[in-house]
């Protein structure tokens, strides 16, 4: 057994835990860009349906599409990004990410007309596939040298920090929203260009977290896609991740268009308190989500999670009666989402070996389809009525439930993987 005494699949985490906290310089580092990318992201995302549907003439449904596109393309192009992570190295594709990032959002600071804007939307995408899988690949062996993080809670520190960048995030791009579209993108393009940046100053020390290889010669594209689709636990952790970023896009596509029927004008204002108050609960809630799952194990989690995102939907159904249920909505949201999302990113560094981790979070990114069929088909269902809307969306979190517990379910790794992660 690892000597982080990591449980057996299926039982309660019942070892002694250290501070979440305690991160080594290397993982400090990584934090620190993965913050400004937090930072940039909710700047502007959550106001690109709102910005879309006020200056493309679109309708709900291709607001939806077309937010959710930005993730179907780093879905897809995920394990192609991965496996070129893997041959050529993690660091120069998050370096041409970065100034894929800085680019576009400089350009949509100055163009004015649709066809343009939503091109530049769907170019994030690209950028975010250059950029995810390289900076978790490093994250995963920054972790592999930390004892107390070596089972992923590296990665529940990852989600603390984005949701820490989620809390400025918002504000500003609350404040800027209706000021300029100038300065609205700016601050995103800013903060992509700071976190390019760090990556130049420190290449050197991010170059040195990948291991040398074994026998010297990088994957071949045909050994790392027959190793991940082999890997049937990888497979339904991802399709669970679909399920679960189905579910989770609403917050950021639909939830803002239903405030926008009831509240008008003053949307803008409540749903940045709304999204920040998510922000603030997510990072204060995780340590207590930690330690709760170190007691009743992972799958009683998985259930408690997918329960409190269907008590959100329920109270946003009922927010027209009143602002609080808004809020109480945002609170059951808030431990759904802290105790569903870090769980694939930990999965993966579990069950990758080192010269596969680039192409299994590569793959990993197809999850990111959910951003994708839940705005587009919120959308469809919103249209449609706000009960169709909200019976569905409160249902259909469960499907997770029987995909991610094939991870606490699943056998132990192949020897190869175990060697890696105990040595």
């Amino acid at each position: 057994m690892p000597e982080t005494g990591e449980p057996r699949a299926g039982e309660p985490e019942t070892a002694r835990r250290t501070p979440l906290w305690r991160l080594t310089p290397a993982q400090r580092l990584l934090e620190g860009g993965a913050l400004l990318n937090s930072l940039a992201f909710f700047a502007a995302m959550p106001f690109a349906p709102l910005y879309l549907s006020e200056h493309t003439g679109l309708g709900k449904p291709a607001v939806g599409a077309v937010v959710g596109a930005v993730a179907l393309i780093a879905a897809f192009g995920g394990l192609l990004g991965g496996m070129i992570v893997d041959r050529l190295g993690a660091v120069p594709l998050m370096r041409a990410g970065l100034v894929c990032y800085v680019a576009v959002y400089g350009l949509l600071a100055s163009v004015r007309e649709a066809p343009a804007i939503v091109v530049l939307f769907l170019l994030l995408g690209g950028a975010r596939l250059m950029v995810e899988p390289g900076a978790k690949k490093l994250l995963s062996h920054a972790a592999d040298e930390s004892p107390e993080h070596a089972e992923g809670r590296v990665f529940r520190v990852r989600y603390m920090t984005l949701c820490a960048g989620a809390i400025g995030g918002p504000a500003i791009g609350g404040a800027l929203y209706h000021v300029d579209p100038v300065a609205f993108f700016a601050v995103p393009a800013f903060f992509y260009a700071s976190y390019l940046v760090l990556v130049l100053v420190r290449n050197r020390d991010l170059v040195a977290l990948q291991p040398p290889r074994g026998g010297g010669a990088a994957p071949s594209a045909r050994s790392s896609v027959a190793a991940t689709l082999r890997d049937r636990r990888l497979l339904a952790i991802v399709t669970g991740g679909i399920v679960v970023f189905f579910v989770f896009s609403q917050l950021e596509s639909m939830i803002p268009l239903y405030m926008k029927e009831q509240y008008g004008d003053r949307t803008e204002g409540y749903f940045a308190a709304l999204f920040i108050t998510n922000a603030v609960l997510a990072l204060a809630l995780q340590l207590p989500i930690d330690r709760v799952s170190g007691r009743i194990g992972r799958t009683a989690m998985i259930v408690l999670g997918a329960a409190n995102f269907t008590l959100a939907f329920a109270c946003f159904w009922a927010s027209p009666s009143g602002l609080a249920w808004l809020y109480a909505g945002i609170v059951f949201w808030t431990i759904g989402e802290g105790i569903l999302l870090p769980m694939p990113d930990m999965a993966v560094h579990e069950m990758a070996s080192d010269e596969h981790k680039g192409a299994y979070f590569g793959l990993s990114e197809v999850r990111q389809l959910g951003f994708f069929l839940g705005p587009f088909t919120g959308g469809l269902l919103l249209d449609a009525g706000t009960a169709p809307y909200f019976l569905v969306m409160g249902t259909f979190v469960f499907l997770c439930v029987p995909l991610l517990m094939r991870r606490a379910s699943a056998a132990p790794a192949p020897a190869a993987d175990q060697a890696v992660r105990t040595a």
